[in-house]
């Protein structure tokens, strides 16, 4: 393994680093947008080339990576049973009683939705329809970040498309959650390691950030090109402005 604090004060003057367009359209909040326009103009004075490039299938991650997921949760998840895994009811009679109480006490609302959809997608009939297809575009969706790392050495992009929201805020919106991953879940399709850094606030005090996105076993750079852009831009050493939260009742 790389000794990863001792390379972290290498210079990043050289690096090329790719914006992808299809990460900038619609939908992005336009705090965002600027947060991310100003960090890659302080790449810029770092030495570091910014280019665009193209990650086509970003418009199918989402329903790829909600068949892929929900799959492997319904799959991994059958196992806590209560019998050799994980929480067992103690209010059951029977056998069969025991097993629906277990996993009804033992698994939260969006466990059990995920195993729910991800036994749908595998159960026969559908599974080539949903889950086969899913894992040829996910193949897709890892050519498209080796074609663009032919062009460069690291992405950026936002972390999420809008600040911050409210705690529980978007708890009875499932979907409104999911499409909150659009930037996210894109790299563990294909297989890439990222992080995540604050890159600025919006004027009301709340934190954005800005997501790196390297080569596969790429660590170094990633880490390198983000100590470079915090140790010029200085959002770490920032605190967000939390407002007075209604489900708190006073600020924290």
């Amino acid at each position: 393994m790389p000794n990863y604090p001792e390379l972290l004060q290498s210079p990043i003057k050289g690096l090329r680093c790719g914006v992808p367009k299809e990460y900038f359209v619609g939908g992005l909040d336009p705090e965002v947008k600027e947060s991310i326009h100003s960090a890659l103009d302080q790449f810029r004075k770092c030495g570091v080339a910014v280019t665009e490039v193209s990650l086509p299938h970003t418009e199918v991650a989402i329903p790829t990576y909600y068949i892929v997921a929900t799959a492997e949760a319904s799959s991994n998840l059958a196992r806590f049973d209560g019998v050799q895994y994980g929480h067992r009811s103690s209010q059951s009679r029977t056998l069969l009683e025991m097993y629906t109480r277990t996993r009804e006490e033992g698994f939260g609302s969006e466990a059990k939705r995920r195993i729910i959809l991800g036994t749908f997608v595998l159960s026969s009939g559908y599974y080539e329809a949903y889950y086969g297809h899913a894992l040829k575009v996910r193949t897709l969706i890892r050519r498209d970040f080796e074609q663009a790392f032919q062009q460069v050495d690291f992405l950026v992009t936002p972390t999420s498309p809008t600040p911050a929201f409210r705690l529980g805020e978007k708890m009875e919106d499932p979907l409104t959650m999911y499409l909150s991953d659009i930037y996210t879940i894109s790299v563990n399709l294909g297989g890439v390691p990222a992080l995540s850094l604050p890159c600025g606030f919006t004027r009301s005090g709340l934190p954005i950030g800005m997501q790196l996105i390297g080569k596969p076993f790429a660590e170094e750079t990633l880490l390198r090109a983000a100590y470079a852009y915090e140790q010029a831009a200085g959002w770490h050493q920032r605190q967000p402005q939390i407002a007075s939260s209604p489900l708190r009742g006073s600020s924290q």
